[in-house]
């Protein structure tokens, strides 16, 4: 079966932190430039590191945020992950993808300590209309490189700038190995930002994202990510992408982007 990443070699310190070498395939490809990898299999590759790292049966990842220091080159690349803030009710870690002697990304994830909530449990977020229901949508692949090309879409409600898109892959995070639902949804999630763009046709505007924040009230299940997206632009060349976050039991949390608008060359 097809996958994103090859693991070449894992290494743990003697201080805990470990370091793990991968080789990005066609599949990870990104859409800007045919030399960089997608942020969305990007993400997914970290968070199968952070999920892996020293995990805790008392607690989950609450809170992920990426920071994107420039572009993420594709091919060779290494992911550091550490212990940043250890504690016994919430504890911080951290992931450093470095390629060719650069930072590329780093994500901080925020483990919490989980209880039963269920007599004050509620959600304003609601339910959206499931995936097999919905045609399929070919307005994605507008968008090239090899890891557009893996996912497939589905939609009936969708204009520029807003919409519900459900999101599938069939690609493995990790070459011979099984993708947990966490690591499979979470490596679709930055797909929010390509799948509303305010613009139609031909960009005239770039609008790449800086970050990633992705916000988790409950875990995800399954195979299936709906991106209930909204995409604004401001003024000062400065915008925003914002999603509920769904699987097929309904919303679990949130995401956003910062974007740069940068005026395309003629």
């Amino acid at each position: 079966m097809s996958a994103y990443y090859q693991l070449i070699q894992r290494d743990q310190d003697s201080n805990g932190q470990v370091t793990a070498h991968y080789r990005s395939t066609l599949h990870a490809q990104g859409a800007w430039n045919t030399h960089e990898q997608h942020m969305a299999p990007a993400t997914g590759i970290v968070c199968a590191e952070l999920e892996q790292f020293m995990p805790r049966s008392d607690m989950r990842i609450g809170r992920i945020s990426l920071d994107i220091f420039g572009l993420i080159a594709f091919g060779d690349f290494s992911i550091q992950t550490r212990i940043i803030r250890p504690g016994k009710t919430i504890e911080l870690i951290e992931a450093e993808m470095q390629a060719n002697g650069k930072t590329c990304i780093i994500a901080r994830a925020w483990r919490m300590l989980i209880q039963d909530s269920t007599n004050i449990a509620g959600l304003e977020d609601h339910p959206v209309e499931h995936p097999e229901n919905l045609p399929v949508w070919q307005g994605i692949k507008r968008w090239p490189g090899g890891f557009i090309q893996s996912v497939e879409a589905r939609t009936d409600q969708h204009r520029p700038g807003k919409g519900i898109v459900w999101l599938h892959t069939q690609t493995q995070m990790i070459e011979g190995q099984q993708t947990s639902d966490f690591v499979r949804l979470m490596g679709l999630v930055d797909t929010a930002n390509g799948v509303v763009p305010r613009q139609q046709n031909e960009f005239e505007w770039m609008f790449p994202n800086l970050d990633l924040q992705i916000h988790l009230y409950r875990w995800p299940q399954g195979e299936w990510l709906g991106i209930q997206a909204v995409q604004q632009y401001g003024q000062d060349g400065i915008g925003l992408t914002s999603a509920v976050l769904h699987d097929v039991h309904g919303p679990f949390g949130r995401s956003e982007q910062i974007l740069t608008l940068r005026k395309m060359s003629a």
